[in-house]
């Protein structure tokens, strides 16, 4: 795996683990298969994986906590990344909330479930509309000159407001949506790559018809043994440097198969052909 230094302080493999399916459905309370999701986490661990993202929205609280089971005391080279600025009210809600005061309260409480003294990456997960960008960063940074962040990303996010973010703290990462068909961040992407910020892809696996069977992603795959999705990922990772897919799965053998896209390289003409075919469906 080629690896991503976040923060000239954190280097990962670039091919991370989101937590978010380690969930019921609708992202909320505890998941079918608890047993399962425990084994996903140690198997991502055993395979290379040193990058997890969560967040305290994810069950709410249930991803932090099976992380914690699950894999505690952790690496000397896991990176835990987690995030707030959602309130959770039901199945499939999500309420932008990012006072400052519930920010740190959701640090306080992430740190708790974590059982760390420190929170590697910890993104704002959404900007809130009621509040000033620099009242939400500056509540982070404040919380990172405490010590209890050691590095700040945002998701969801344009251009203009990582610049704003960037006048109250160092930004290290971006989260938006983005994957082949869906590349409406691609502007945010070229910054993201020219600065050395990390750009975390949710949602990386969406292919719509490219993935169908007489089409390119499917074609390509079986000239180099492999699904429509593991070149999906493999596509993701060429694109830049700087990107960091967290594909998320609460099965054991989806993990595998997801890892293994790492050991994937495509060629410039192989990149060239699936990323004229994404535009296309874009």
């Amino acid at each position: 795996m080629t690896t991503f230094t976040l923060g000239g302080d954190l280097t990962v493999n670039r091919l991370g683990f989101g937590a978010m399916r380690l969930t019921g459905k609708g992202v909320w309370g505890p998941p079918a298969d608890r047993d399962e999701c425990i084994r996903v986490l140690r198997r991502a661990v055993e395979l290379g994986v040193t990058f997890i993202d969560t967040a305290d929205s994810y069950g709410p609280y249930i991803s932090e906590e099976l992380i914690h089971e699950a894999l505690h005391p952790y690496p000397d080279d896991l990176v835990i990344a987690t995030k707030a600025g959602l309130l959770r009210t039901g199945p499939d809600v999500w309420v932008p909330l990012a006072k400052p005061a519930y920010l740190r309260q959701e640090v306080e409480m992430s740190l708790r479930r974590l059982e760390v003294e420190t929170i590697d990456l910890f993104q704002l997960h959404r900007v809130d509309p009621d509040y000033a960008i620099a009242e939400q960063v500056g509540e982070l940074a404040a919380l990172q000159r405490e010590g209890k962040i050691r590095h700040i990303g945002l998701s969801e996010v344009d251009i203009d407001t990582l610049r704003a973010a960037q006048q109250e703290a160092t930004i290290v990462s971006v989260q938006n949506m983005y994957n082949l068909t869906v590349r409406q961040s691609e502007p945010l992407l070229d910054v993201a790559t020219d600065e050395g910020i990390g750009f975390i892809p949710w949602f990386p696996l969406a292919a719509g018809p490219l993935a169908a069977q007489d089409g390119p992603l499917q074609t390509i795959a079986a000239e180099h043994g492999a699904t429509a999705s593991q070149l999906a990922l493999a596509w993701l990772l060429k694109r830049s440097p700087a990107m960091l897919p967290i594909p998320g799965t609460s099965r054991v053998a989806h993990l595998e198969e997801n890892v293994a896209a790492a050991d994937i390289t495509l060629t410039d003409a192989e990149f060239e052909t699936l990323s004229a075919a994404g535009a296309a469906e874009n």
